[in-house]
This record gives structure tokens, C-alpha cells and sequence, in this order.
């Protein structure tokens, strides 16, 4: 028989603290190792017996992850949290948690974790760092902002981004605007562009990836569904085969409250903070604009809105936008949105929209240019009640359905 060696690997920063145990919970070894390449490969090949080796998640799990995988018979991450409620104790420090992890490894009792690919892990890695550009970028126009306001200088928010408008704003305030000011001002908008640029190469650089190329392009076929959506889903699930149902998808991203349940008495609490909180909050993102984009999306929002307040209606729009990621994404194939079995099929899907959209009558010929309608397309218009308009100047709204009086439909609040 062969004779393993169940070893718990405690990790710090600079050390791994570890202890190897038989199957009946002997201690074989025990000590201390550099958290360095070189003195776990001496270490590793001083190890007389195959061993399964276990590690709580951390910041430097990663590495030594990788780095001990091939030497190992096996090697299981355990979740910190589920590892703290089952081995709670008054005697707490690295000895003691090193055999505690080769005990629960032994006995089979290690709440082990999902690791992701290397590849996967490193692409994360690249869209994590995106994302801290985008908050930076953000921080510095947010700065901006507050020294115009500072000053007392009066100007357009919404155009503050154009690089004209900016360049005439300086002009404007720099006979009266102290010069620290307008250094600080030059400042923040060079620190705003360079991260704006990294920003977007980053992003190019995600999608044309080969690995993830044909999948974000599948994603994206769902409605209010971008590329960093797209993006953000592929690369903080990974395999999507790994989630049993679409209620463990929606635990995952944090879009459910915590239970708490006993002696029959059910209470549930705030949205967990026991989530993917880089997927958490880009779907909590998408679902506040996805209503305008989607029919089917701006029912159940206002379904909710009604039940509850706009946090209510969001989460529910997040959550159908998590199943239908998750089916996307299991079979490979472009979205295709169906009705419920036994239910007719929604008249104001986006399928049916874009459908009444190519049914609508040419504009008749005019003058180049100007955007004539015959007075037959426009009372088809009207009484489709298309969910966008294509005339300038026209606001993007849902579609509704007529009201019964045959006029103007009632407006729904999103």
C-alpha cells in the first residue's frame, strides 16, 4: 500500500509555514520554508513520500499554486471563510493552522475552492487592472470638477470630457485663476487622458485575445450586454459548466440576500457580501440601462418597481441578465430570446421590435437631406409605438403597449 503524506501549507508573505501527517494523524515533519522559488524547490525534493498538499486562498496562493501543482499529487485551495467556521478554536497561529489544514485534508473535510486556469487567472489580472484605470480616470475628472467649483468658474459638466471645450475652458479662466490652479487643472487632465488610453488598450487588447475571442462575441449577442460586460463575465467565472444552477450563478455575483433560518423561523438579511465583487458591480451596471434596450428586461423592471423600489427592480433585471449569460455561455450560440412554455410570445420582445422596425414603410422621396415622413408612416409609428426613434433629437424609451382609448400610451416608469 502505498504510503501518502498529508501535508497543510499555512502561507505568509515571506514564509510557508507546514505540517505533514500520516493517514491515522501522526506528524511526519514540520517547519518553516521561504515563501522564495528556490528553497520550495529544495524543499519539494526533499519530500520522501507523494503528498496531497492544502492552502487557504490568499493573496500569494497563486504562484505557490502553480508552482507546487506539478510536484504534488494533488493540491486543494481551501475557502478562507468556510475554513474559518469548521476549525474555530481559542489557540490560533501558524503551527497550529498548518496541522489543522493536513487534518480536515485527511479526513476529507477541506472546503475546497474553485481554481481557475493560469491563462485565465493572468487575462483576470489584465481586466482588474483596466478597471483600477477607469476608477483613477474617474478620481481625476471628479478633481477637476471640484477646483473649477473651488474657484467659482462656471462650466458644462456634460462637455467637460472634450478636449475643444477644455482647451477653451483654460483660455476662458486664465486671466483671472490663480496659477497653481491652472497647473493643477493641466495636471488632471493629462493623468485623465493617460488613463483613459490604458484603459481602452487594455480593453482591444481582452477581446482580440484568442481564448476569449469567439465567447465575449457570443455574449455580446445578448441585449445591454458590451464588451466589458462580456468580458468581465468570461474571465471572473470561467467555466461556466462549474455552477449547478442559475441560483448558484446569482449567489456568486452577489445578487441575493443572505438566509438566516431557524427553529422555522425564516429571516433574510441585506445583499450578501459573499460575492464576486468585480462581477457584482458591473452587472449591478448594466441592469440600470439593459430596461432600454430590452422589452423583456423593461417589464420585469417595472413589475418591480412597482413591488419595491429601484434598487428591487435592478437587482431583478441583474438577475435575468445572469441567466441568460449563463445559458449563452453554456451552449456556445448566439441569444435568442423564446417565451415561457404555455405562454404566448411577448409582442414586445426585442425579436418582435426589431421585426416592426423592418416592417415600417420607406419615407417618401424629398429633399436631400431632410428627414420627410408620409403621414402614413407616421400613424404607423404611432400606433406600433416603436421602442426607438431614429429622428434626431428623439429620447430612446422602451416600448408599450397602446392604451385602450386607442391615443397616447400611458408612460411606464423605469
Amino acid at each position: 500500500m502505498e504510503r501518502i503524506a498529508y501535508v497543510g501549507l499555512d502561507l505568509h508573505k515571506k514564509t510557508v509555514v507546514w505540517c505533514a501527517k500520516d493517514p491515522r494523524g501522526r506528524v511526519l515533519d514540520a517547519g518553516t520554508v521561504g515563501a522564495t522559488r528556490g528553497e520550495l524547490t529544495e524543499w519539494c525534493a526533499a519530500r520522501r513520500r507523494p503528498w496531497i498538499g492544502a492552502m487557504e486562498a490568499t493573496l500569494f496562493t497563486g504562484w505557490i499554486y502553480d508552482f507546487l501543482r506539478p510536484h504534488a499529487r494533488e493540491l486543494k485551495v481551501a475557502h478562507p471563510l468556510m475554513l474559518r467556521a469548521i476549525a474555530a478554536g481559542k489557540k490560533k497561529n501558524d503551527k497550529v493552522d498548518a496541522a489543522m489544514l493536513a487534518d480536515l485534508l485527511r479526513c476529507d473535510l477541506i472546503p475546497e475552492c474553485h481554481m481557475a486556469t493560469p491563462e485565465i487567472r493572468e487575462l483576470r489580472r489584465v481586466l482588474r487592472y483596466r478597471r483600477l484605470a477607469v476608477e483613477q480616470m474617474v478620481k481625476m475628472k471628479n478633481k477637476t470638477s471640484g477646483l473649477l467649483m473651488e474657484i467659482g468658474a462656471e462650466y458644462n459638466k456634460q462637455r467637460l470630457d472634450g478636449k475643444k471645450y477644455f482647451a477653451a475652458l483654460l483660455e476662458r479662466l486664465e486671466p483671472d485663476t490663480p496659477a497653481s490652479v491652472m497647473e493643477l487643472l493641466k495636471l488632471s487632465r493629462e493623468a485623465m487622458e493617460m488613463h483613459r488610453q490604458t484603459s481602452r488598450r487594455l480593453t482591444d487588447g481582452l477581446r482580440e485575445h484568442p481564448a476569449l475571442a469567439r465567447r465575449v462575441e457570443m455574449l455580446m449577442t445578448i441585449p445591454a450586454v458590451g464588451q466589458v460586460t462580456a468580458l468581465t463575465w468570461a474571465l471572473e467565472i470561467g467555466e461556466p459548466g462549474r455552477f449547478a444552477s442559475i441560483r448558484r450563478a446569482i449567489s456568486y455575483c452577489g445578487l441575493c440576500s443572505g438566509q438566516k433560518e431557524s427553529a422555522g423561523k425564516e429571516r433574510r438579511g441585506p445583499i450578501s457580501k459573499q460575492r464576486n465583487r468585480h462581477l457584482q458591480a458591473v452587472l449591478v451596471e448594466a441592469a440600470k440601462i439593459a430596461p432600454h434596450w430590452n422589452g423583456t428586461l423593461a417589464e420585469i423592471h417595472a413589475r418591480e418597481l412597482k413591488r419595491g423600489g429601484r434598487n428591487r427592480a435592478t437587482l431583478a433585471v441583474a438577475r435575468k441578465l445572469v441567466a441568460w449569460l449563463l445559458a449563452v455561455d453554456r451552449r456556445g450560440e448566439p441569444f435568442e430570446e423564446r417565451a415561457a412554455v404555455g405562454q404566448p410570445k411577448n409582442e414586445f420582445s426585442s425579436h418582435a421590435m426589431e421585426a416592426k422596425k423592418r416592417e415600417r414603410p420607406k419615407p417618401a422621396a424629398g429633399r436631400p437631406g431632410a428627414p420627410h415622413r408620409t403621414a402614413q408612416a407616421l400613424l404607423s409609428s404611432r400606433a406600433l409605438q416603436l421602442p426607438f426613434c431614429n429622428e434626431p433629437g428623439h429620447a430612446a424609451r422602451p416600448n408599450t403597449p397602446p392604451s385602450p382609448g386607442g391615443g397616447r400610451p400611458e408612460r411606464r416608469s423605469l
